[in-house]
């Protein structure tokens, strides 16, 4: 998703009082977690502190995220909005307030709301879109460089470079170029 696409959707959601998706959207392009870290997360995760510390699930690595102002902003906005009394509950609880939500109900409810803001994605809509969008908002703000592929590379603990190109698609998009290149 381009990043005036991701701000826009955000502000809408908000808006419509759409909030937890508002929330997972915004924290997971602000922090490029996997969708089995985001919804783990609490609230008091974010309070009176500029680090966020995770153990991530898939590589059981403990993460320290710093927060992004705008996103520390945003989280409390919304928070609020939402009148949370114990922040010590998950962000992304069920209906039943019991547990998070599920990572197929997030993919469900994703590709719902990217129907009804009609925004147009190369690819799926699916909860690796809050990652790639991270990822191509480094890059382009990188100029493409290989050093933010570096360091995409780590903050997605890929093993290699080459891991990240493919999962941003850079590498597809280099294929083609060779092919554009060939000219009479």
């Amino acid at each position: 998703m381009n990043w005036d696409d991701f701000k826009s959707l955000i502000s809408k959601l908000e808006r419509d009082g759409n909030y937890k998706f508002c929330l997972l959207i915004t924290i997971g392009v602000f922090t490029g977690l996997r969708i089995s870290d985001l919804l783990q997360l609490r609230f008091n995760q974010f309070e009176n502190t500029d680090i966020l510390t995770i153990q991530e699930k898939k590589t059981k690595k403990t993460r320290r995220i710093k927060i992004n102002p705008d996103l520390k902003e945003i989280v409390e906005r919304i928070k609020s909005k939402m009148n949370v009394v114990d922040t010590r509950q998950f962000i992304f609880i069920n209906k039943y307030g019991t547990k998070p939500i599920d990572k197929s109900y997030v993919n469900v409810k994703l590709k719902e709301i990217f129907n009804q803001y009609d925004i147009v994605l190369e690819g799926n809509a699916s909860s690796h879109l809050f990652r790639k969008t991270l990822g191509n908002r480094v890059l382009r703000l990188n100029n493409y460089s290989n050093e933010a592929v570096i360091l995409l590379m780590e903050l997605f603990s890929h093993s290699s470079p080459a891991i990240t190109k493919k999962y941003l698609g850079i590498r597809e998009r280099e294929i083609n170029d060779v092919y554009d290149s060939v000219r009479l």
